[in-house]
């Protein structure tokens, strides 16, 4: 498998935990009382997720020189 191959691949992993994070999130958030902590940490896990998906894309995408 190609680098673009490998990356393209994990792109999908992140981004398919990236929703199950937010779906967890929200039936945490509905749940009444909420455990504040855990709630602080998926958000923060899902803000890492973000970040490595954006620099996965950055590195499928070539940059164009207007």
């Amino acid at each position: 498998m190609t680098d673009d191959g490998q990356l393209i691949v994990r792109l999908g992993e992140l981004r398919t935990e990236h929703r199950d994070l937010d779906a967890a999130i929200v039936a945490l958030g509905e749940g009444g009382v909420a455990d504040q902590l855990q709630l602080a940490r998926l958000k923060k896990r899902k803000l890492r997720l973000r970040d490595e998906i954006a620099q996965i894309e950055d590195q499928l995408i070539p940059d164009i020189i207007a």
